[in-house]
């Protein structure tokens, strides 16, 4: 206490009597606050210090920012020990607590011990009780403490992912409109093709239509002249039929000709718009794929590259992406979109020229956080390229493979109710290796391309092979 009363003399104001607010310094180097010098000076008409009455030169006195910093600490220091004071003093006899009851789990001071409340009531030194119970409190505490920054860490991985739906569903929407354009792109190509051909058409059948009209039109003009003239004779006198009547009837003998009948002179409509959107569709067909199975984006690390229909994958730039339960974190992995629980499937894999692979299929339940090993026990029936040149079935301990050609396509066959996962060589059709295990929960395609050097190499990505297309008619 006495400590904390000399502090408060060398941080009080000499004017009011209360700790410095914003202390000013002035010349002679005593110290006011600055709004009781303002107060004095308006008070005594004149620019002087109030302690040793020297004029002050200074129109606005810099304030002492390490006595306001001084005068601060202690205020704090002096709320804080009011506390602890009334904290540790008993309120029945004011004495300072040395005491805990054992059975009342109370604080209590020498003559609490000793009074009816707590005689014969086992008692500790509060040092000792302390340490007891702060050991008993702290496995929960610390259990506790642990807990929140397992709920912090996942409050802020949802928040991680709300604002990436925004961005994924955004990046969906533009491959979405990319695809719509090539398909529009395609069907305004086809229909300008179409309307071509029609006005070819039009304009061929128009022609012919034309030359024969002006044929017939020339045929009607020249009878018409004949009959005119003729008509013209027989009505004039005898005299003058008479004389004409050679001329006339050499005229009159005119070759009439049937007129031509013009046969599929209209447009064949049905060509062009009976079988239409059938042979669009056929078409289209040849323009479009279909794959055997598609890569999950939301199951790909961080620094994966998928190609926009989600068929290949290749390493790339980290992307920053939400560590959802689904994703690969520990492995170079993507999986496939659908699994399988029973049946046979297969699909081609081109692992084109790259180094370093694996492939094959992976367990829903495979540890995907956590740096596990790529064999059975774990999980996962996959084959795989090591340094350019070296296969192995990742078995435990892993098998090395002898190939007899150099595969740039792998064909991975399941048989999930035999439990049989094979790999063929697509360049010889020679088996690889052949897996045998029981399969007791759904399983996946599982993908996972070599790491590169920027700069060094460029990404050899995995291609998933398209199925042929084909149109069954009925």
């Amino acid at each position: 206490m006495e400590a904390l009363l000399v502090a408060r003399v060398a941080v009080e104001c000499p004017l009011c009597g209360e700790v410095f607010k914003y202390p000013v310094t002035l010349q002679c180097g005593h110290s006011c606050c600055k709004v009781c010098l303002q107060d004095f000076w308006e008070r005594k008409g004149a620019r002087e210090c109030p302690i040793c009455r020297r004029l002050e030169i200074t129109h606005r006195p810099p304030i002492n920012l390490a006595l306001k910093i001084a005068a601060d600490r202690f205020q704090v220091e002096q709320s804080a020990a009011a506390t602890l004071k009334l904290e540790e003093v008993c309120a029945t006899h004011n004495e300072r607590y040395k005491l805990f009851c054992q059975r009342d789990e109370l604080p209590i001071c020498t003559v609490c011990q000793v009074s009816k409340d707590h005689r014969n009531h086992e008692c500790c030194t509060i040092a000792d009780a302390a340490k007891d119970r702060k050991a008993g409190i702290s496995p929960r505490y610390t259990s506790l403490s642990n807990h929140l920054s397992t709920l912090e860490r996942v409050r802020d991985n949802w928040r991680e992912t709300e604002i990436y739906i925004k961005t994924q569903a955004d990046e969906t929407e533009q491959m979405i409109k990319e695809e719509f354009q090539k398909l529009h792109s395609f069907l305004w190509e086809e229909e300008a093709a179409r309307l071509t051909l029609l006005r070819e058409e039009e304009e061929r059948k128009a022609e012919r239509v034309r030359t024969k009209l002006e044929d017939i039109s020339k045929q009607v003009d020249d009878l018409s002249a004949i009959i005119r003239d003729a008509d013209e004779t027989i009505n004039s006198s005898d005299i003058r039929f008479l004389n004409d009547y050679k001329k006339t009837i050499s005229r009159l003998r005119f070759t009439m000709q049937e007129p031509e009948v013009l046969t599929e002179a209209l447009i064949d409509s049905t060509q062009h718009v009976s079988s239409l959107k059938y042979d669009v569709w056929k078409k289209m067909a040849d323009m479009v794929y279909h794959y055997p199975l598609y890569l999950d984006p939301n199951t790909a690390q961080a620094n994966l590259v998928l190609s926009d229909e989600f068929t290949s994958v290749h390493y790339g730039k980290r992307c920053p992406v939400p560590s959802n339960h689904e994703r690969c974190s520990s492995r170079m992995a993507v999986l496939s979109v659908a699994g399988f629980t029973s049946g046979k499937h297969s699909w081609d894999v081109d692992v084109g020229e790259g180094t370093e692979w694996y492939i094959g299929v992976a367990r829903e339940s495979v540890n995907r956080k956590d740096t596990v090993f790529l064999n059975p026990a774990e999980g996962f029936w996959v084959i795989g390229l090591c340094n350019s040149y070296t296969y192995w079935a990742q078995t435990s301990p892993r098998t090395r493979l002898v190939v007899r050609s150099k595969p740039e396509r792998i064909t991975v066959e399941l048989d999930y109710d035999k439990g049989k996962v094979t790999f063929l060589n697509a360049t010889d059709s020679s088996i690889m290796y052949t897996f045998r295990d029981k399969f007791t929960e759904r399983v996946f395609a599982f993908f996972s391309p070599g790491m590169y050097e920027e700069g060094n190499s460029s990404p050899s990505p995995l291609k998933i092979c398209p199925l042929k297309n084909s149109i069954l008619l009925y």
